[in-house]
Parts: structure tokens; sequence; C-alpha cells
């Protein structure tokens, strides 16, 4: 099975046709106030319209509230939500889209449970923990805590980049990778369109190995 690929972080409409062109399966756009790669939603709306039907377009949001997502997704067209707080079930499902339920890594999971919480869900995400960050720190987590079965597909994040993804692909064999600053050039927000194709000439060439 052919592994997916998610460019997290998209700020720019060249960056979101960068992605599309290299073949990424889906494109993420953050509506978190603290982060660098926020957008604004008229910039989401406008990023959406342009890549329709060419690819899935992700809203990520961390701990807000049922109105905030609802204000986004009023403005703005997309195909599933990514929730990276401590959202419960409810909450993820509450939209009436498919959702990803971002999961920070940092022992061993209890995978019994939160497939439990989040049987809905159309992935779990694994992602480095780090005190006080949800998500974007370009750092990843010990591998070898992969599960080694779930039943819900899993999505790994946390430190990828066009020099790791390979190993990580073959280590663990995801049904998915989510990236986002290890595809960035020199600014946060801002996509290097030569590391997003090498990023996906390394899972796709790990895929086939």
């Amino acid at each position: 099975m052919e592994t997916r690929i998610k460019i997290c972080g998209i700020t720019r409409e060249a960056d979101a046709d960068a992605v599309v062109n290299a073949g990424a399966d889906a494109l993420g756009l953050v509506f978190v106030e603290s982060s660098p790669r926020r957008v604004s939603t008229a910039v989401a709306a406008a990023i959406a319209r342009r890549v329709r039907g060419k690819l899935t377009r992700v809203g990520l949001f961390v701990d807000a509230t049922e109105a905030e997502v609802a204000a986004v997704l009023a403005e703005v067209e997309l195909d599933l939500l990514q929730f990276h707080g401590s959202e419960s079930g409810a909450m993820c499902r509450r939209f009436g889209l498919p959702y990803l339920k971002a999961l920070r890594v940092r022992g061993p999971l209890d995978l019994v449970a939160l497939e439990a919480e989040y049987a809905d869900a159309c992935a779990l995400l694994l992602d480095a923990y780090v005190p006080g960050q949800a998500g974007g720190t370009g750092q990843t987590f010990d591998w070898s805590l992969w599960p080694g079965s779930a039943r819900l597909p899993l999505v790994l994040a946390g430190g990828l980049d066009p020099d790791n993804v390979g190993a990580a692909v073959r280590s663990v064999q995801p049904w998915a990778v989510d990236v986002s600053g290890g595809v960035e050039g020199p600014r946060k927000g801002e996509k290097d369109a030569g590391k997003i194709q090498r990023f996906i000439t390394e899972v796709r060439r790990a895929g086939s190995q």
C-alpha cells in the first residue's frame, strides 16, 4: 500500500501549487493563533479554492471552541479536520467532516482506549511530545514506540524531512506521513518546492523497497 503524504502549514498559493505539482495527497492549513504557520480565513479560503479537487484539504485546530471551528468552516472549504489538542471524540465528530486526531508520544500508547475514544476517526496521527507545544516542533519521537498493530490507520509526524523520511517509512510503515517544517525554506511557513519534491520522492522510493 502506498504511503500517503500530507504537507502541512501551507500559507501561500505558490506553495499550494508546489504541493499539488509534486503529487502530495493532502495539504494542511493551520488555524492556530500562536502558530507561525497560521493562515487567515481569507487566505485559507483562496488556497482551498485553488486546489479544489486536486488533493485533500485539511484544517488544523488546537483546542478551538466549537464556534471557532464553525466560523472557519463557514468561510473555508475543507475536506478533513485535524485536531491537535485535548479534544474529545465527541468534539472531533461534531462538525460532520472526517477527522484526524493527533496524539503526542512520550511513552507507550494505550491504543485500545484511544481507538475506543476516537473510533470513527479516519486515522490517528502520532507526533513528538514537547512540553507546551501541540505540534510543529521539528522533533522526532522514539519510533520504537510505534504500535505494532492498530485498528485505525496511523500517520507519522514529527521532525520528518527529505533526509530521514525514507528510513521512517521503512521502519514503521505508516499509513501516511505528515511534514511541515522539514520542507520549509529559511522562513517558517514558506515552503521550498525542491524540498517538497525530494520528500515525496523519498517516500515513494522507500515504499517501493
